[in-house]
């Protein structure tokens, strides 16, 4: 892959704020590191592993400008299954996080990141002989996001399968991905790896593509390699803009369409997210609609990281969810109430709520 890409998205998971650098200089010491100073991690109850990418997102300290324009950027952690991972944990469940990051200065700082947020992070590794990946990212002012990628390769690329912690991958109740790490080698034949590691230990796969075509050779490519691991998939999470990509531009709102290409035999749930207007869910036994839970949006950045993070703590909790309309209505409301509390608040982790702040939205809004 060559040194930077540069495309456009119109919708991105970019994070937009501006942390401290507050290393945590114990990290250096080793590949791997664990959230308390004794070396153990405790858990909070049923473990969501969350696997792939992890970056640093710099982010125009204005807007309605092109990257070459803005005058100064702000440094952001980033990275879709890794908001997923702090999410949950926001919401006082139990995650982890896998994945591979730079021996950096930038590595070390989302490292310290995730142990801020109480994510089991020992399963993270750092390269030192590749950087962290970094994604220069700004919205124009015609409204669509303009991306410039550095990936030459980055970490997350070379996360080798001897590198899996296994035992923390077996722990996993449910384990969770998406499809950034599936295209490059090596880290794409260690996706597969964890993949058959958690599936075989009986954890539930849930996958969200989080289509990124700028990072793709071609979109040929991405659509057949994000098929290829469908159907192993126990829950899935799409959006209508995927839906298209994937179907070859097919009505998303046609349950026929999401029935007939989309759905298959070993999949408990396949969920679509419509943004502020919520999402459809479907089973074996029942589909439906659960309203979005209407705010005024700041920054849409990590909303779809928040929805998953807050339908997977709900499922790691009941992992018979699917199988009650009523709970998992419940369920998806209780994500789309995450989804809006992160839309009122500029970036993704900043933006990510507590449990208390979802249960305090949710009276207010009408299913």
């Amino acid at each position: 892959m060559s040194n930077s890409n540069r495309s456009k998205d119109p919708e991105p998971k970019m994070s937009g704020w501006c942390f401290p650098v507050n290393f945590d200089r114990s990290m250096r010491s080793g590949r791997s590191f664990k959230k308390s100073s004794s070396g153990s991690f405790k858990e909070k109850g049923p473990l969501v592993v969350c696997f792939g990418e992890m970056l640093i997102d710099f982010v125009p300290t204005i807007g309605g400008v092109s990257i070459s324009e803005s005058p100064a950027f702000k440094k952001a952690p980033g990275g879709a299954p890794a908001n997923v991972a702090v999410g949950i944990s926001r919401l006082g469940g139990s995650s982890a996080f896998i994945g591979k990051v730079g021996e950096d200065e930038f590595g070390f700082l989302l490292a310290d990141i995730l142990k801020q947020n109480d994510v089991d992070s020992s399963g993270m590794r750092f390269d030192p002989n590749a950087r962290t990946a970094l994604a220069f990212v700004t919205l124009r002012d015609d409204g669509e996001r303009e991306f410039l990628f550095f990936r030459n390769p980055s970490a997350d690329m070379l996360l080798r399968e001897s590198e899996l912690d296994t035992n923390l991958i077996k722990k996993a109740s449910i384990f969770h991905y998406g499809s950034i790490s599936l295209i490059e080698e090596p880290c794409k034949s260690t996706h597969l790896a964890a993949m058959n590691i958690a599936k075989k230990s009986g954890s539930l796969l849930s996958y969200d593509p989080n289509l990124r075509l700028p990072l793709w050779p071609s979109p040929e490519i991405a659509r057949k390699t994000i098929m290829s691991i469908w159907k192993q998939a126990d829950v899935i999470k799409i959006s209508e803009d995927e839906i298209r990509f994937l179907t070859g531009a097919d009505d998303p709102n046609d349950d026929n369409v999401v029935l007939k290409k989309l759905y298959h035999s070993n999949l408990k749930l396949l969920v679509v997210t419509d943004g502020s207007e919520g999402c459809r869910y479907y089973t074996k036994e029942f589909k439906g609609r659960v309203s979005g839970v209407k705010v005024k949006p700041v920054d849409t950045t990590g909303a779809g990281d928040a929805f998953v993070g807050g339908m997977l703590h709900s499922l790691a909790a009941n992992l018979n969810l699917y199988k009650d309309e009523q709970k998992l209505r419940e369920a998806l409301l209780f994500a789309n109430a995450c989804g809006a509390i992160t839309v009122t608040e500029r970036g993704a982790i900043p933006a990510l709520p507590t449990r208390e702040a979802v249960l305090q939205i949710l009276p207010k809004s009408t299913d």
